[in-house]
């Protein structure tokens, strides 16, 4: 009883110090709107508020504007409205780096070397390649209007591209590399990222592939639950894969391989980059952990963090940190203690020496 009130006190407490900083807060954004020296944009100046504020958190908790829903959408399932082709700054000019095979770039006679000087009479001289990409990308159907300049040519010319759906795909390529060793790159864990990585295994073995190396590198990682079935792919149906701890409770989880395997013998090579993260990182923590794979390369980031998404008013919503992951034998891959700060803010790592020694199911010693 006496624990019940303690807790009951503590939350009543708790809401009260919300309740008052949210006041608080607005009555001072009342007063700096009144009085300031300057005309402000209020959006802007409580979006630059609500940054700082989780960014304080950690760079993975965000608040995304209804205007960058789109963006997000992108990042987890990999379809956008746009051309079909990348665009890069190069020595300060905007270039066509490649044009999609069978997307409207491609198709409008977009070619890779092509200079972009201005999309739909905006000059992208000065701009980066955050906003070129928002300029080029679009609902299906509309029309990006670009003049360009190409070599051989001295004259400009204007290339109007409808933009339609654009899907990006989650296994760019894969090949043999030897008459036994097939090798397939996985770029991201968007939507039906496991249904690729099946079909391009499948299609592997069926020319000959007995061992596999799977390219990992720079993968940023992505969906919890392609990972989870990329993992299965590999693994005996019925095994852990992944369990999340946060502090609620309820949503704590363990996922498991609930689907029969495609080869559970084949011999992986894992390679990964300092760039590896999140998702990447709990497949080949996994494939490690179960003997299935060996990892080559360099020591991935360290992202053993799980968000969610929360949908709040406007059409906006917030990306927040909600638990942490941890692969089979018990490891949880998160290298950087944003919980404990210096006094100057500064961020430390969790140092080799305080880190435990764990063993893969056949008795490895792994960290």
């Amino acid at each position: 009883m006496g624990l019940a009130s303690f807790r009951a006190a503590s939350d009543s407490e708790r809401y009260f110090e919300i309740a008052k900083n949210l006041d608080i807060f607005a009555t001072l954004f009342k007063e700096v709107n009144t009085y300031y020296v300057d005309e402000i944009t209020p959006g802007k100046l409580v979006k630059t508020g609500i940054d700082g504020m989780l960014k304080s958190l950690d760079p993975y908790t965000n608040y995304i504007p209804e205007d960058d829903i789109e963006d997000f959408r992108t990042m987890t399932t990999g379809q956008y409205g746009g051309i079909g082709a990348v665009v890069v700054k190069r020595n300060g000019k905007t270039v066509v780096q490649s044009a999609y095979e069978g997307y409207p770039a491609q198709k409008a006679g977009l070619l890779p070397g092509d200079e972009i000087l201005t999309i739909n009479n905006i000059n992208v001289d000065k701009k980066t390649n955050a906003d070129i990409s928002k300029l080029l990308k679009g609902q299906a159907n509309s029309v990006a209007k670009l003049i360009v300049t190409r070599y051989g040519q001295d004259k400009p010319v204007q290339i109007d591209i409808t933009r339609d759906k654009i899907q990006v795909n989650n296994v760019p390529y894969y090949g043999m590399l030897t008459s036994d060793i097939g090798y397939f790159q996985l770029g991201g864990f968007t939507v039906d990222a496991g249904r690729e990585v099946r079909n391009a295994v499948a299609k592997l073995k069926e020319q000959g592939a007995r061992k596999l190396v799977f390219d990992i590198r720079d993968n940023p990682g992505g969906l919890l639950n392609e990972a989870v079935n990329i993992s299965n792919l590999f693994v005996d149906k019925g095994l852990d894969v992944v369990s999340t701890k946060g502090k609620v409770t309820e949503w704590n989880k363990t996922y498991k391989a609930l689907d029969v395997p495609l080869d559970t013998q084949i011999p992986i090579a894992i390679i990964t980059s300092n760039r590896s993260a999140s998702a990447s990182e709990i497949v080949s923590g996994v494939l490690q952990d179960y003997d299935r794979a060996v990892l080559v390369g360099e020591r991935t980031f360290g992202k053993g963090l799980v968000q969610a998404t929360r949908p709040l008013s406007y059409n906006s919503q917030l990306k927040v940190t909600t638990a942490k992951y941890y692969i089979p034998s018990g490891r949880c891959i998160q290298e950087i203690d944003y919980s404990h700060r210096g006094d100057d803010g500064a961020l430390t790592k969790f140092p080799d020496s305080l880190r435990t020694a764990f063993k893969t199911q056949a008795g490895r010693v792994v960290y």
